[in-house]
């Protein structure tokens, strides 16, 4: 396996977050994160890139382990997209560019600038290359995040709610980069999600988490209407719709209390008092 997370346990002054996390990930492989907020999605990934560091487990990439590596060496095989990005007065250029930091010894080569510009391309940011990220949008800045992570040309890309900032397009844009990734460079990846239609259009495998614990995993075929009952508390049906299944909410909108008693009641007697 490319990525192999084994027995996981993470505590954060003394409460634990995560409990006994397995899964493993192929080359060619991309895997989805679910859960409700608070579940340990970001968490586990940080773990995984050993920004923290477990009570107990281990994290192996290409049957090495994570958590005895230098961090220029894991970051040759992980490649970290955050949820939220600082901005810096660095050009776009320059903030791609270090991403090659652990791979730069004494100077940039012109091999370096060619990935760099190759990932600005891809993403199309090639026409803000001189703009200071500090002047971009949320979406732009995210964009830029992404860049600098392929142009590590990791094992495995790790990616925290990826599209949480973007517009629909840029959402279809990323996720379309992504997936090329993965399929086309024979590398994993590991990324968070709230929209769970979405990580069914995109992902191979899933797993859910509920109060830190593994409470579903596999392929398409994990995904039930028994787990996301589960795991969300909301009843839903899943129906396919050209070869991808789409999860619905069984809700009757007609069946909402909007108010307009309360508040029609509520402004008679206000006039009333007046």
């Amino acid at each position: 396996m490319n990525l192999s997370v084994n027995g996981i346990n993470f505590s954060y002054n003394g409460t634990p977050i995560l409990e006994g996390v397995d899964f493993c990930v192929d080359k060619g492989e991309l895997l989805a994160i679910l859960g409700p907020n608070g579940a340990g999605k970001t968490t586990l990934l940080k773990c995984i890139n050993a920004i923290h560091k477990p009570r107990s487990g281990s994290v192996l990439v290409k049957d090495r382990d994570v958590f005895k590596l230098s961090s220029d060496d894991i970051a040759k095989l992980l490649g970290y997209v955050p949820q939220r990005v600082e901005s810096a007065r660095l050009t776009v250029f320059d903030a791609v560019l270090m991403g090659r930091k652990p791979h730069i010894k004494w100077r940039v080569r012109d091999k370096d600038i060619c990935i760099v510009d190759a990932a600005l391309k891809r993403l199309s940011l090639s026409h803000l290359s001189l703009r200071y990220i500090d002047n971009l949008s949320g979406g732009e800045l995210q964009k830029v995040s992404i860049a600098r992570a392929l142009v590590q040309e990791p094992d495995v890309l790790l990616l925290d709610e990826p599209t949480s900032s973007l517009d629909l397009k840029n959402q279809l844009e990323i996720l379309r980069t992504v997936l090329a990734v993965v399929k086309g460079h024979h590398v994993s990846a590991v990324m968070t999600m709230h929209d769970l239609n979405t990580a069914l259009r995109y992902a191979d495998k899933f797993i859910f988490l509920k109060n830190g614990t593994v409470f579903g995993c596999g392929g398409k075929e994990c995904v039930t209407p028994e787990i996301i009952e589960g795991v969300y508390g909301v009843e839903v049906e899943i129906e396919m719709r050209k070869g991808c299944p789409v999860i619905h909410p069984v809700e009757d909108l007609n069946s909402i209390d909007y108010g307009h008693e309360h508040y029609r009641s509520h402004n008679h007697e206000a006039r009333q008092n007046q």
